[in-house]
């Protein structure tokens, strides 16, 4: 199969022909159409993040869409030919997703929503279960609850902005002028991010602060999101690699959530977990109810390095995906 190796860090990538490989005992061989490509791809790429980073030379990607074409011993809830995608590989000793197939632990899969393309549904994982983490199963959101999203048209932001809405909340999103439109579209408040948060607290909670916030920027946006909550509120951040002085939340009793959506790879802990929150992912996703943002751009294996830099470069408009097939 071809694949792309990265032999050092902030090299450019290399087409090379390798075995394909077998299943083993609990894994499935996708046959990979897409492959998602997330902010955190291209740091693994630039070995700026050693919590996660293969050794080299390896190929990386972490999203994948694709058709099974193999079952490994114990494998029940998968059959060959089925379409599926998930958050799968690319980080420690797992092959990564920019490649023409790889074996994939079953558990991090779920069935691909049927009214998708393979290319928009490989833009779904990392961000939708990183939204998930934080937004559900960690600050627990509500019917009724208000809820604050830092940069709400971004990868992990658009999905939160739509999960929070799907289960009743009254949605807010910091974003710049040029996206607020994206926002509205999925029914939140738009709100300038060059707005002071004393500003927008006194209009939209008169003051009270909101119930969860949801921070995707880490830095002064998390800094903000501590004056921002509601006494009891809670935090959840996917961005919380800073120095931070947490006194203005603790004097308002907020929990605060940090959210790392690699530790299941890493740790082979709470895989299932991550199939199942794709599971019920699809049922959304086919009743309408939520959707991914694609950039319009095409890469493929041979220009997938730009693609690894228009993520972090600010000119995607959502998510960025790699066709393989």
């Amino acid at each position: 199969m071809k694949a792309l190796f990265t032999n050092t860090y902030e090299s450019e990538f290399v087409k090379t022909e390798i075995e394909k490989p077998a299943p083993k005992k609990g894994e499935v061989l996708v046959k990979i159409h897409a492959s998602g490509v997330n902010p955190i791809d291209n740091k693994i790429r630039l070995g700026l993040s050693p919590y996660a980073s293969p050794v080299l030379p390896a190929v990386l990607g972490t999203d994948l869409a694709g058709v099974i074409e193999e079952i490994g011993e114990d494998v029940t809830d998968f059959k060959v030919g089925d379409e599926v995608y998930g958050l799968a590989g690319g980080v420690l000793g797992l092959q990564g997703t920019l490649a023409e197939y790889t074996a994939v632990d079953a558990d991090l899969l779920a069935i691909k929503p049927k009214n998708l393309t393979m290319k928009e549904a490989a833009g779904i994982p990392l961000v939708l279960l990183t939204a998930w983490e934080g937004l559900i199963d960690r600050a627990k959101v509500q019917k009724g609850d208000k809820v604050l999203v830092h940069a709400g048209a971004g990868g992990v932001g658009h999905m939160v902005v739509q999960l929070a809405k799907i289960f009743g909340a009254d949605v807010y999103a910091t974003v710049s002028s040029q996206k607020a439109d994206f926002v509205k579209g999925f029914g939140a408040t738009a709100i300038d991010k060059n707005t002071p948060v004393e500003d927008y607290v006194n209009q939209y909670t008169n003051g009270k602060g909101f119930d969860v916030i949801y921070d995707t920027l880490g830095g002064q946006s998390l800094d903000d999101s501590f004056k921002a909550i509601r006494h009891y509120g809670q935090i959840s951040s996917c961005y919380a690699f800073g120095t931070h002085t947490l006194a203005t939340s603790s004097l308002r009793s907020a929990s605060i959530h940090g959210v790392f959506v690699l530790r299941p790879m890493i740790g082979n802990e709470g895989r299932k977990h991550h199939g199942d929150i794709l599971k019920e992912t699809t049922k959304l996703i086919e009743e309408g109810k939520l959707k991914p943002l694609i950039d319009p751009r095409t890469f493929t294996l041979d220009n997938a390095i730009e693609a690894h830099k228009a993520v972090s470069d600010g000119s995607a408009i959502g998510k960025i995906v790699v066709d393989i097939l």
